[in-house]
């Protein structure tokens, strides 16, 4: 295949001279002339191990070029890589101006009578719906009705590491190829051949939020261990033991089952000993600010769960929340967000209902007991049988766990609180 690269960065360079190794064909297209003699001097435009000897032979074998021109160079093409900088603007916001420049020049340098569509892949990270909403219409402002003809968009972020951005072009963690209507490109796969990795067709959308997700999570690790960090250093207590007792956890520590979006966490353990955390902390002075927003993080998000469970109904209306405590099959409510998700709608005027077999207010003790009482003092009047749950009229069912599997409830609609898909 012939493959444009737009924009001779990091990023550009990096696909340039990997791409090339693969035996496409690869022109370079950017506005500073300096990028451009490096490559086509044989020399790499950025300082990244190995790229040098990749753009060097890609020369020699008559596999790279580069120019400051689109010229002609995308009649021929068959994919068009976007890799220009989309930096911080002043408020924070990226700076879109490189990506609408390059796409207007792609857009006017189309040619009406291809055979096939360009395809026109972009890296930059940029705001979800940047392609929906900023390029496409871009390409349909020159090209009208024959957009979809002659132009296929595909937003594929890149997962390059500098000092190690070869080895990760050929080894990444995942491919992501975000489409308009999230089915396959066939060329985006053929330009990957041969790379082992699990690949991912998606949506324009979550193709476009998959960078920052990854960045800012990476953000809040090294975060999160520097604050833990300063905690052991004002304890006089070893950080690098407590990094590699941590990190040799792969059952809950580091996996997916925590990283799932869902339900607010809770329970006897999570509250009380962040609560704990954040007193050591303050006490020796270490000023862990990530670990003090956490308890405000997840009672915001119990309010989005209300929000959400109620969306569209009125007050009065009749809802059976099914599963009160923490965790199914137990009666644990110490910090249950579901028992705050119950308070919350007898506060907004709900009539509720209650479903969870394994809760009987009798036998409550202790702590457990004292939590019930003080967040629902009406907890008795409130829990149903099976029969009534299953032969009532309910305006909306609201299931916290899959307790709500059990029960036959006809057509009444159910929504998923420990969900978000």
């Amino acid at each position: 295949m012939k493959v444009a690269i737009f924009g001779l960065g990091y990023v550009g360079s990096t696909a340039a001279g990997c791409i090339a190794s693969q035996g496409h064909e690869v022109v370079g297209i950017d506005v500073s002339s300096a990028k451009v003699s490096a490559v086509n001097e044989g020399r790499s435009p950025v300082a990244e191990p190995g790229l040098a000897d990749l753009i060097a032979k890609a020369r020699r074998d008559g596999l790279l070029s580069a120019t400051t021109q689109i010229g002609s160079n995308l009649d021929d093409c068959d994919i068009a890589i976007v890799c220009v900088g989309t930096p911080s603007g002043v408020e924070g916001a990226h700076n879109m101006s490189y990506i609408v420049q390059v796409t207007r020049s792609i857009a006017d340098a189309v040619k009406p009578d291809r055979a096939a569509p360009l395809t026109v892949a972009y890296r930059s990270t940029m705001r979800p719906g940047s392609t929906d909403h900023l390029i496409l219409p871009i390409f349909r402002s020159r090209l009208a009705e024959r957009t979809d003809d002659l132009v296929e968009l595909v937003y594929n972020p890149e997962f390059l590491r500098e000092a190690s951005a070869i080895r990760d072009y050929f080894d990444p963690p995942k491919i992501v190829l975000g489409t308009r209507d999230g089915r396959r490109c066939a060329r985006m796969e053929d330009l990957h051949n041969g790379i082992d990795a699990p690949i991912f067709h998606v949506g324009l959308r979550e193709a476009e939020i998959t960078k920052f997700v990854d960045n800012s999570w990476h953000a809040v690790k090294v975060a999160f261990a520097n604050e833990i960090g300063r905690v052991c250093e004002q304890l006089d207590i070893s950080a690098r033991q407590v990094h590699e007792i941590f990190v040799s956890d792969t059952k809950l520590n580091i996996s997916a089952y925590y990283t799932r979006p869902g339900g607010a966490f809770g329970g006897s353990c999570l509250p009380k000993d962040v609560r704990a955390l954040q007193h050591i902390a303050a006490d020796v002075g270490a000023n862990t600010h990530l670990v003090d927003a956490l308890m405000r993080t997840n009672e915001a998000h119990k309010h989005h769960q209300f929000l959400k469970a109620t969306h569209g109904l009125e007050e009065g209306d009749r809802i059976l929340l099914v599963g009160l405590a923490f965790k199914k099959d137990t009666d644990d409510l110490r910090e249950s967000p579901a028992v705050d998700l119950a308070r919350k709608m007898l506060a907004a005027g709900f009539d509720l209902d209650i479903f969870d077999p394994a809760l009987k207010p009798a036998d409550l003790v202790g702590q457990n007991l004292g939590y019930a009482f003080a967040a629902l003092p009406a907890i008795e009047t409130l829990l149903v049988s099976r029969e009534e749950a299953e032969t009532r009229d309910y305006a909306r069912v609201v299931a916290t766990n899959r307790l709500v599997d059990a029960l036959e409830l006809g057509d009444t609609p159910v929504l998923d609180a420990s969900v978000i898909a």
